[in-house]
């Protein structure tokens, strides 16, 4: 008990569990409120004084809340609950269900509708919203309950119809319902409910056709008429097939502005053609309205001629009926309105304009139309008026069909008579024109009265008057009047036609001149015939004469009943045609019917009478079939004898006429006949009799149609048989019961008697046969009126069992047979369990035959689904029992097999034949579910005992196991079948369940049968794996229904296949490798329970390997396999990964092998963890960078840790794949060298796979490499498409295919021709840290190198990535962060360029070399990267920043190179070093002059298309130095106290010293190059130039330079001071000289395209005034990692600060006074964003020309030891500076390249050899005047001086890798394959290029021999991809 102030509280339960119903939302924010929302159900626990405790239904472990008694009245509404204690409690409403099931339906509804409206699905969203409304306002209706049960009914209806539409749109579950109520399916047996959902399934997908349709007619206005007077507009239904009309005429008056009359009332402007059959829904069946005005005779005549009224044809417009089918609702049309061009020809004007004659009318107007709407409704007539109760909420007129519809409903009442007016032939009389004739048609009495309002409704007159044709003698009308007579005044009725000329004059007079009548009824009684009649024209000019009726009733009417003697009035000119057709129930137009209904009075026509009958129109009889009926059965009753046969064969005739389809309701007035009207109490003697009479003569007879007609009929014979012998034995109290039974048995047995003939093949016996079986269920069924279930039983089970089985299956008796088994199934002797018992076993062998033969198998399910239907549990168990064992002894096995044959037929979609299919194995399904649901423990041991053999056990189980595989398919069912889907799941876990021991007593140890265990368990699998019992993916109110009504099935299902496989002990290895898949992809599915259970299997597994082979190998390959296509299908998480980790881990702790499993666990996991990335990468909407590098780092695991082949394969080809799509060919070609270089050119045969079809190792490679080729090409890596090329050409070649090798060359030469003419960009290279837990797998905490996209720099990059992860944090400076940023959660990104480090020096140095050429060797196969940062180490020199101005250097050495098979690659090494301010200072002016040296170069050769870099460049660096320049370096490091102090940086000085002298020579040479260039508007800053360029001169104390580096034109012979090679004039000693080089480690080289270094800002922003370029244009792709603050500027000071890597979004623009900052900053580091910087690349020593020259040592200037060139004379060592080395070296230096000519004999070899000298080049050839050999004073060494030999190959120094690097892809080295012997493949076909920029090219050799340079070694040795 719960005290609450002293209080005590009450518990509820113990008399009821009430729960109540929240009707309003309440928040609950009182202290221990429980917050509540519509439809909430609370279940009350306690209460005290109008306190309650209790919880919501949905969150049942919150039960502390309290609420007040206050709120629960307004709030709550109570109910009764029932609360069900089964596996969970479940609490069931009383309330209505449609309540429940609304209040559940719409909160789940809330949930998706706001969804549609994230996903931008408008349409549904709105809809939905308007449906909801709906919903609540009906359900406010129904909670009201103020409504009879006819509204509630109704309302429900619409609820349920609401319900469905939005359960299909948001894709829900199809609910089965029965009367609008939920059904429970554990209250039906599975047969019902697969019914249901049937039924609602193919309701929802095949609406169901209409046979009646009906048109909605409604005028709105006649448009842009302007006639100005009224109108009648006649629609009627036209058949231009039959050329009739085929519905009555509608009438629209409109007044004279064209709209109708009488607007508010509806039925004057619409109406509803009813009664339209399907065949009328045809394109040659039109709506036709005629318009007829009323108004003077000619149209826009004065008004003054004539004032009288006429109605006269104006015009007609049409549309067909086919045209309105597709409209879904009132669709408004404008009616083009036509007239004829002849009057004449009025009566056919709708027929020209459907065939187009367009001669015979004319539009009224150009604009002229009849607005109308029009609409097509289908159904019922009474359904209509509640589907589209809008069209009904005012009067409509309805406009029938002319005559009886298709289908002839009893009592319906019509006497109608159609005229139609025809024709006329009249006279002038006497008039010099034609007449303009108007008929009047009046309807008489004989005694001259006219009835009121019966000829024109239309009008509302007692008379109609036609309309006028204009001035014809011949007037063709057809204009139909209706006359709706009543019956009791048809005869004596009469129709009177007057004829009146209307005059055109002023009075407008209608004169009489004539007048035709014709009586409605003959004299025999018969009404006016149908069609066309003749009357005759009698002149009358008095109206007057017209009253004697009498007197003219006299005159002939019509010219057909003219007597031969009447000559005169047959002889006259004058006719009318007119046209009759009457539509009667009550009047008949026949003879023969009169004189059958009059037998009495005419018996001496009674047997012409009986004779005639069956000639007769079915509608006459039916018309009069209670009359009919009574005729028959009077004359049988008075003459039996002598007609009593023909009577006989008429009420046959008359019973067979109710079965056609027109008058198939009329049964019903049959069946009402002879329960209320039939009489004839002795009939039934006659009627045995004469039915007896034609069954014995069936086998003998010849001629079968009779009979057939006659047993055709027995269902009414017997049903007048019963009626009669019920109505003898009332009126005689029973008497001669002995002898009707007696009659009765008799005629069965001839009726057995006639089944049980067998017949060969297909006879009329055989139809005779089928024609009673149809009958005799409802036969059986009549006899139950006075026969016991029991008699009638015995004798369906005898007529059923006379039956033949016959082998042939093209006998229509078996489809019949089975036929008349299911109606008697159906019928209520079978609904009986004592007549069940007497005919199932009869039932069950023709089923088992038909199964066994597999013929009709539709039938036989459907009569086993009713039979199993009719089979109720409740009744008596034991009985229901019997007959289930009953059943499944009999068909179980036939049954099986069925499903299993029905099910493997080829589902081929959407076609009849697997719709039939399909239907038949559902119901098949349902039939075997059925049996099995009530079956229990005890049945299932008998069932299984009745198979004695373990081989029939087997086969039972085998089946039994695949059927169940079947039914769990996701195509066994609909998808929305998720009711039918739950109880099929319920009824295998329960058989399952049950058959578990049976499988242990009967299949281990000895037993043990590995077929049935294997079935056992992937149907186990199978079971988990469904997705109907995934419930994670459900919604929660469906999540929680499934598991209170059957709990976690999948965990049910593991726990059995645990407990079964420890009982398998040593039959475990049975099932290892082939479960571990299967057992995986159980663990994992979603459910921790589940997981718990499966995972330990496998320590099992391996612990059962482990003893058998003494490894793992087989589980660990077989979980490697599955793990990746199971997790790549969405399979498994984190949670499973860690938990998959910990259990195992666990299980062999104690396990002598517990380190190799760890292993395994270990590798088993980090697959995982990269297999979860891969996928989250993978996802939609996630960046492309992001999956290649997730699959990139997949693939190589597979290589390196897994060595999986296949799996590397396919992931090579998914790697490839995105490449491809985002346009990276150079990577995508990359990727597909790793498959290609698995491959080797043999003809070994290899299988299909992927996409690559059955071929030989050699086509396969070939085609491998014409892709990479194809795709090198397309990202413009020519150099890389050559090597491949030589490959192939090298193939071809060896099988003599010139054809193919023909095309490699031409392509190779095309390679080289893009090379040299096509640009090519240089990718920015950027290096991103990613750091953080956030990150995926492959991510977190490393740090990687990315080549960038074409144009794109530091900014754009930096907003890729974070685009890319999008949670990411920009970190803003280059340090290393520490270990908090590793472990946090969350994401950092840090990001800055970094500069490539090419390795290919021989390319780069080499003299001659294309840019082209050169800038592809920068950018590619690059492993190295580099960062500079500056800083100040120690104080800083405010005077001098140099002084104090280190670099770090950061080296980042990458694990493969770039590019390579992704755009970014993980660091694998960092290095760090500093760099000392001298060493700095070296390598900037080093930089420096390399770029002038370039920028001249380029000028010279004229490759610079504008000198404004060089400009530029000379500016920057000459003005720098007026306003001190290289001066800071000489106060910082020339100064005396900075030599004393630092003694060991000698050498270091001297060489800065060097490069200061060499850069003023440069420039001095530079100047001179400059003046042949600068444009003339340029001059005076040249000049400008010239006269600084002295003045730093003077600052640097060279006032004139000594002889050997005087600046003159002859010492550049090969282009630049750098390079010259002319020997120095000095006399140098005569003893023979050495030359060696050496290289400082320190002096580190640029690589930058783009110089910044401006030493002075004035001078660049006058450049850039005169050139038009900014002062650091280049700074736009400055984005170096390493911003310098190395300037030379005297003016600033550099700053302590250190640039941060951020990307400049994140900086301000820089002021006009940083730029000078900025500008020394780059100088001082180098970037490689300047010009030509990677001529200088990394030195390489290189073996070095001995050449003798003498040079006295006095001029040398000294300079540093590694700069310097020594020579050796003897004893004596001359050192030289760098600057003096340009005299002796071709090649830029460093390093000394070989010679192309190195290593060739030199017998015939000279010092000036031009190659040697490098006179080749034409550099200086316009500022030179005179030769080299004039020039110098030494002359060249005679012809026969000793030549040094050349430098042998054993003395290079190669390029040496790391060893644990592979060498970069496609270098210049080629591959030697070998040439197979193997015969010619076949054509090849090059694909074309997919851009104009074309092939990667070949890598720049030497020219005369082939560079063979070894690549680095490393630890795996790498193909050509990994070069």
């Amino acid at each position: 008990m719960l005290i609450q102030h002293g209080c005590t509280w009450g518990d509820v339960t113990s008399f009821h569990a009430v729960c109540v119903s929240v009707l309003a939302n309440f928040r609950g924010l009182v202290q221990h409120g429980l917050p509540l929302e519509i439809g909430d159900t609370v279940q009350i626990l306690e209460k005290h004084e109008g306190w309650y405790r209790g919880f919501i239904a949905k969150n049942p472990n919150i039960k502390t809340r309290l609420f007040f008694f206050f709120f629960l009245v307004m709030c709550l509404m109570f109910h009764l609950y029932f609360v069900t204690h089964r596996q969970f409690e479940t609490v069931i409403p009383i309330e209505d269900s449609v309540i429940t099931e609304m209040t559940v339906t719409l909160r789940d509804w809330g949930t998706m509708w706001k969804q549609l409206f994230v996903r931008n699905e408008g349409d549904l969203f709105h809809r939905l919203w308007h449906v909801m409304n709906e919903i609540l306002d009906l359900r406010q209706q129904v909670l009201v309950g103020h409504l009879t049960n006819d509204c509630m009914n109704n309302i429900k209806q619409h609820i349920t119809a609401r319900l469905d539409w939005g359960n299909e749109q948001l894709g829900l579950d199809l609910v089965p319902r029965k009367e609008f109520n939920l059904v429970d399916p554990d209250k039906i047996s599975v047969t019902e409910l697969y019914q249901l959902m049937e039924q609602r399934h193919r309701k929802k997908e095949i609406p169901v056709q209409a046979s009646m349709h009906h048109l909605f007619v409604q005028v709105k206005s006649l448009m842009n008429a302007n006639l100005g007077e009224e109108m009648e507009v006649f629609f009627f239904i036209y058949d231009c097939r039959e050329n009739r009309p085929i519905s009555e005429r509608f009438l629209v008056r409109l007044n004279k502005q064209g709209v109708p009359h009488s607007l508010e009332k509806m039925e004057s402007q619409c109406t509803l053609f009813i009664d339209l059959g399907s065949n009328d829904l045809r394109k040659d069946v039109f709506v036709v309205a005629h318009l007829i005005r009323i108004g003077r005779m000619v149209a826009g005549e004065k008004k003054n001629v004539c004032n009288t009224q006429y109605r006269r044809p104006y015009g007609c417009a049409v549309i067909s009926i086919a045209d309105l089918l597709t409209a879904e609702s009132k669709d408004d049309h404008l009616l083009k309105v036509y007239s004829c061009n002849a009057e004449s020809e009025w009566c056919q004007i709708h027929d020209n304009i459907i065939r187009k004659i367009s001669s015979r009318y004319s539009p009224v107007g150009s604009n002229t139309g009849l607005a109308v709407t029009l609409q097509l409704l289908h159904g019922d007539l009474e359904q209509i008026h509640k589907d589209c109760m809008h069209l009904f909420t005012h009067s409509i007129s309805i406009t029938k069909r002319l005559g009886f519809s298709e289908i002839i409903m009893p009592g319906e009442t019509r006497n109608d008579l159609y005229i139609t007016l025809e024709r006329g032939e009249f006279e002038k009389g006497g008039k010099s024109v034609a007449r303009n004739v108007e008929i009047s048609v009046h309807l008489v009495e004989a005694d001259g009265e006219i009835p009121k309002a019966f000829v024109t409704p239309y009008l509302g007159v007692d008379q109609h008057q036609s309309f006028v044709l204009y001035h014809s003698n011949s007037p063709r009308w057809a204009e139909q009047i209706k006359l709706p007579i009543p019956v009791d005044i048809f005869r004596g009725l009469h129709l009177r036609f007057e004829f009146r000329h209307c005059s055109t004059k002023e009075k407008g007079e209608k004169k009489l001149f004539g007048f035709s009548f014709i009586p409605l009824m003959q004299d025999g009684g018969c009404t006016l015939p149908d069609g066309m009649h003749e009357l005759i024209v009698h002149k009358c000019e008095e109206t007057a004469n017209l009253q004697d009726t009498l007197r003219y009733l006299k005159l002939p009417f019509s010219k057909a009943n003219l007597s031969g003697n009447n000559q005169a009035a047959r002889s006259t000119k004058e006719s009318f045609w007119i046209t009759s057709f009457l539509c009667s129930t009550k009047l008949t137009q026949n003879g023969d019917m009169l004189n059958l209904l009059n037998w009495r009075t005419h018996p001496e026509k009674i047997s012409d009478s009986l004779s005639k009958l069956k000639d007769l129109d079915g509608t006459e009889v039916v018309k009069f079939l209670q009359d009919t009926l009574d005729a028959l059965f009077g004359i049988m009753d008075q003459s039996s004898q002598r007609n009593g046969l023909k009577v006989f064969d008429d009420l046959v005739h008359v019973i067979n006429l109710l079965h056609d389809t027109k008058f198939h309701h009329f049964k019903l007035v049959m069946d009402n006949y002879i329960e209320n009207h039939f009489a004839g109490a002795l009939s039934y003697r006659d009627l045995i009799k004469f039915m007896k009479w034609y069954v014995s003569r069936i086998i003998d007879a010849e001629h079968h149609e009779q009979i057939q007609q006659v047993l055709k009929a027995s269902e009414y014979v017997f049903k007048y048989i019963v009626q009669s012998r019920q109505l003898y034995a009332v009126a005689t109290c029973g008497q001669s019961e002995e002898e009707f039974r007696c009659s009765i048995y008799e005629l069965f047995k001839s009726v057995h008697l006639f089944l049980s003939h067998e017949s060969k093949g297909v006879n009329p016996i055989t139809h005779t046969q089928a024609v009673f079986l149809r009958s005799f269920p409802t036969v059986c069924c009549e006899l139950l009126k006075i026969f016991t279930v029991e008699e009638v039983a015995v004798l369906a089970r005898d007529t059923i069992g006379s039956l033949p089985n016959m082998a042939h299956t093209d006998c229509p008796l078996q489809t019949v047979k089975l036929q008349c088994i299911a109606k008697t199934v159906e019928s209520p002797l079978y609904t009986n369990t004592e007549s069940r018992c007497v005919l199932l076993p009869v039932v069950l062998h023709h089923l088992e035959v038909h199964m066994q033969g597999q013929r009709d198998l539709g039938m036989c399910a459907h009569i086993l689904t009713k039979m199993l239907s009719n089979i109720n549990v409740d009744d008596m168990e034991r009985v229901a029992s019997e007959e289930v064992n009953m059943i499944m002894e009999s068909i179980s096995g036939v049954l099986l097999r069925t499903i299993l044959q029905v099910s493997s037929y080829p589902q081929t979609p959407r076609t009849a034949m697997r719709l039939q299919y399909q239907d038949v194995t559902g119901e098949f399904v349902a039939c075997l579910l059925t049996l099995l649901r009530q079956l229990n423990d005890k049945d299932y041991q008998q069932l299984l005992t009745r198979l004695p053999s373990k081989d029939e056990l087997t086969n039972f189980l085998l089946q039994l196991f695949t059927i169940f595989q079947i039914l769990i398919r996701p195509d066994m069912f609909p998808r929305d079948w998720t009711v039918m889907r739950l109880v099929t799941n319920n009824v295998i876990i329960t058989t399952l369940l049950y058959l578990s021991d049976t499988l242990r007593k009967n299949f281990l140890n000895e037993q043990f049968d590995f077929k049935v265990w294997e079935s056992y368990f992937y149907l186990s699998i199978v079971f988990i794996n469904q997705p109907c019992l995934q419930l994670e993916t459900f919604p929660p109110s469906k999540r929680k229904k499934v598991l209170e009504k059957y709990g976690d099935m999948r965990v049910m299902i593991g726990c059995e296949i645990f407990s079964i496989w420890q009982s398998l002990d040593e039959h475990k290895l049975n099932f290892i490798p082939g479960m571990i898949g299967p057992f995986l992809e159980v663990t994992l599915v979603p459910q921790p329970d589940l997981r718990n259970v499966m995972i330990p299997i496998f320590h099992d597994m391996l612990e059962c390997e482990q003893r058998r082979s003494g490894n793992f190998k087989q589980v660990e390959a077989k979980l490697i396999d599955k793990l990746d296509s199971l997790m790549s299908d969405g399979k498994g998480d984190e949670t499973y990964k860690e938990l998959f980790n910990s259990i195992l881990l666990k299980k062999i702790e104690r396990e002598t092998w517990r380190e190799s499993g760890a292993s395994l666990i270990a590798t088993v996991t980090r697959l995982m963890e990269r297999l979860l990335d891969y996928r989250d990468c993978m996802k939609i909407g996630e960046a492309d960078g992001k999956k290649m590098g997730c699959t990139a780092n997949l693939l190589n695991f597979y290589k390196t840790e897994l060595n999986k082949e296949e799996m590397y394969i396919r992931y090579i080809h998914k790697l490839y794949d995105l490449h491809f799509k985002a346009q990276n060919y150079t990577e995508a070609a990359y990727t597909l060298l790793l498959y290609d270089e698995l491959l080797e050119w043999t003809e070994r045969p290899l299988r299909e796979f992927l996409t690559y079809p059955m071929q030989s190792e050699w086509q396969r490679k070939e085609c491998l490499h014409l892709t990479i080729i194809h795709n090198f090409d397309r990202g413009k890596c020519w150099e890389n498409c050559i090597i491949l090329c030589r490959e192939l050409a090298n193939q071809y070649e060896a099988y003599f295919d010139y054809r193919n090798l023909s095309k490699m060359r031409m392509m190779e030469a095309s390679l080289y021709e893009k090379i040299i003419n096509q640009q090519r960009l240089e990718p920015e290279f950027f290096r991103i840290g990613f750091y953080g837990k956030k990150f995926p797998f492959f991510l977190r905490n490393k740090e990687f190198v990315c080549r960038g996209n074409d144009y794109e720099r530091l900014e754009a990059f930096q907003q890729r990535m974070l685009s890319e992860f999008p949670h990411a944090i920009a970190m803003q400076h280059a340090n290393m962060p520490d270990q908090t940023i590793h472990q946090a959660e969350a994401q950092y990104l840090q990001i800055y360029t970094v500069s490539p480090v090419p390795d290919r020096q021989d390319v780069l140095q080499r003299d001659g070399v294309p840019n082209n050429i050169k800038s592809f060797y920068k950018v590619n196969h690059i492993w190295r990267f580099r960062y500079d940062r500056p800083f100040h180490k120690g104080s800083k020199d405010k005077e001098n920043e140099f002084k104090s101005l280190w670099v770090e250097r950061t080296t980042l050495t990458l694990a493969q190179s770039l590019p390579g098979i992704s755009r970014w690659f993980e660091v694998e090494k960092r290095e760090l070093v500093e760099i000392s301010p001298l060493e700095n200072a070296s390598e900037v002016i080093e930089n420096k002059n390399l770029e002038l040296r370039t920028l001249i170069a380029q000028c010279q050769t004229r490759q610079m298309q504008n000198i404004n870099p060089l400009t530029m460049c000379l500016n920057g660096v000459i003005d720098a130095a007026v306003n001190g320049g290289l001066a800071r370096y000489q106060e910082a490091f020339f100064a005396k106290d900075y030599i004393a102090n630092h003694p060991e940086d000698g050498d270091k000085i001297n060489r800065l010293r060097d490069l200061m002298f060499e850069q003023a020579h440069i420039l001095e040479f530079g100047l001179t190059v400059h003046e042949k260039f600068v444009p003339q508007d340029m001059r005076p800053l040249h000049k400008k130039l010239v006269d600084q360029f002295h003045v730093m001169r003077t600052s640097l104390g060279l006032q004139e330079f000594p002889a050997l580096v005087r600046a003159s034109p002859m010492h550049f012979m090969s282009g630049t001071p750098r390079n010259c090679s002319t020997p120095v004039p000095n006399a140098i000693s005569p003893d023979s000289t050495r030359m060696v080089m050496r290289r400082s480690p320190l002096s580190y080289p640029a690589v930058n395209r783009y110089s910044s270094s401006s030493l002075s800002s004035q001078a660049s922003n006058e450049v850039s005034n005169i050139t038009g370029q900014s002062e650091s244009s280049d700074e736009v792709f400055n984005m170096q990692p390493s911003p310098s603050t190395s300037s030379l500027s005297s003016n600033h000071s550099s700053s302590a600060h250190v640039n941060s890597s951020a990307p400049s979004s994140n900086r301000a623009s820089p002021l006009p006074s940083d730029k000078h900052k900025h500008s020394r900053d780059n100088l001082c580091l180098s970037p490689r964003d300047r010009l030509c910087s990677s001529i200088y690349p990394i030195p390489v020593d290189t073996p070095i020309v001995m050449i003798p020259l003498q040079i006295p040592e006095s001029v040398l200037p000294q300079s540093e030891q590694n700069l310097s060139v020594f020579y050796i004379f003897g004893n004596l060592q001359i050192r030289l500076s760098l600057f003096s080395f340009f005299f002796f070296i071709q090649t830029p230096i460093p390093p000394l390249t070989p010679s192309p000519i190195d290593g060739l004999p030199t017998g015939g070899l000279v010092l000036n050899s031009p190659v040697r000298s490098g006179s080749y080049s034409s550099g200086i050839s316009s500022l030179s005047r005179c030769s080299v050999s004039e020039t110098c004073s030494v002359e060249p060494p005679p012809a026969d001086s000793p030549v040094p030999p050349p430098v042998p190959a054993s003395l290079e120094d190669p390029m040496v890798r790391r060893g644990s690097k592979t060498p970069p892809p496609y270098s210049v080295y080629e591959r030697n394959n070998p040439r197979r012997a193997t015969p010619l493949p076949h054509s090849l076909s090059v694909p074309p290029s997919a851009d104009s920029s074309g092939l990667p090219a070949k890598p720049q050799l030497n020219r005369s021999i082939r560079l063979h340079s070894e690549p680095r070694q490393r630890t795996v040795p790498r193909k050509v991809s990994q070069l």
